[in-house]
């Protein structure tokens, strides 16, 4: 921990003066915020924000130090940290260490000591954007140099960046169903949601084709989270295109749920600041139960479209903070898939039971 100077700068030519964390250097991407009270290791770690620099709204990072246990990934994904108070003293016992040491083995830039109220109120106010953040080189005009190439997020395929590069298994050989992930970033616990379930998954990167998955007879398909623009993956939309062919059970969380609409010709559309935290109101429209959900999503479904195709496709989870579609069901099939992250565990469960029903559909 230094007191070296910071400079976040965001698209739009607005910046802030702050301190330096993490390593000393220079990361971009587009900046985005999370209303998580808790749980910042597994928002680090998560795939689904690879390419984003996390803007966190609690006050309070790394006072609990950090712990491999709560990883979600193999090392931490986002670009870089924005937060208030960036601190290595923790007191959590099963904690590993503290959250500098966390960031200097990862190699994670961070900007502290800077008002996220005022960054968070901008970007509710302007949009996403891509910002930069640097600890090395500090003249604002030519960090806009730098930011001027950073591409944007829309048009962007990650999916393919964070996935595994090779096929693997977990859970018991002789498990009673076999599942296939097709894994566009997926967090481990979704995975240890299925292998709780009795289920043996089969882990597929995500551009094997659907052909190379069919070799094998599985109970049903897995549609993982991930980064990134989902209409830009022309080859996971083909294969689950393809996959939906053998009338099998599919789920598909947050991206695999937006490239289930796009395999039934349903648009996506980038949101004005996308959905993120551990707390967002949710209205399962087939029981009439609100859910608390953990979300992480910049697009959306189009809802306009799908309300033309109702005979196609059944909404079955609103949001209610602004309505968007956070649930689908193909009509006729055995295929599903909700916005939100159903395995996460920020306290309420709520959600859990939508790996019960496709556990049930297995049979």
């Amino acid at each position: 921990m230094t007191n070296r100077k910071a400079i976040l700068l965001l698209d739009d030519g607005t910046y802030f003066e702050g301190k330096a964390g993490g390593i000393i250097g220079t990361t971009s991407g587009e900046i985005c915020f999370n209303t998580g009270m808790t749980g910042y290791q597994e928002i680090f770690t998560d795939p689904s924000y690879f390419g984003q620099v996390l803007v966190a709204t609690n006050a309070h990072i790394g006072n609990y130090g950090t712990a491999g246990e709560d990883e979600e990934s193999e090392s931490i994904q986002i670009s870089g940290l924005i937060c208030k108070n960036f601190t290595d003293t923790y007191s959590r016992p099963l904690a590993d260490q503290g959250i500098q040491k966390y960031f200097d083995d990862n190699k994670i830039v961070c900007i502290y000591d800077v008002d996220t109220r005022a960054i968070v109120r901008h970007i509710r106010s302007k949009g996403a954007m891509n910002c930069i953040i640097s600890s090395e080189e500090l003249d604002v005009e030519r960090l806009k140099e730098q930011l001027a190439q950073v591409p944007n997020m829309e048009g962007l395929e990650l999916a393919s960046k964070v996935s595994t590069k090779e096929k693997y298994s977990l859970g018991e050989e002789n498990a009673k169903y076999n599942v296939a992930v097709l894994d566009f970033g997926t967090k481990r616990n979704i995975l240890r949601n299925f292998v709780s379930r009795g289920c043996k998954v089969d882990v597929y990167p995500a551009e094997t084709p659907a052909e190379e998955i069919l070799k094998k007879d599985y109970n049903g398909f897995f549609l993982s989270n991930g980064p990134g623009d989902p209409s830009s993956m022309c080859y996971a939309i083909d294969t689950v295109r393809h996959l939906m062919q053998e009338g099998k059970p599919m789920f598909g969380i947050c991206l695999g749920h937006q490239l289930l609409a796009l395999a039934n010709d349903i648009p996506t559309y980038k949101m004005h600041h996308g959905h993120r935290g551990i707390n967002h109101p949710v209205k399962n429209l087939l029981s009439g139960k609100g859910e608390i959900t953990s979300q992480n999503h910049g697009f959306s479904v189009d809802a306009d479209v799908i309300e033309k195709v109702s005979d196609k496709v059944e909404v079955t989870h609103r949001n209610l903070n602004d309505n968007t579609i956070e649930g689908i069901r193909i009509k006729g099939t055995k295929a599903f898939s909700v916005q939100y992250h159903p395995e996460a565990a920020p306290g309420p469960h709520d959600s859990r039971y939508l790996f019960d029903e496709f556990v049930a559909s297995l049979s």
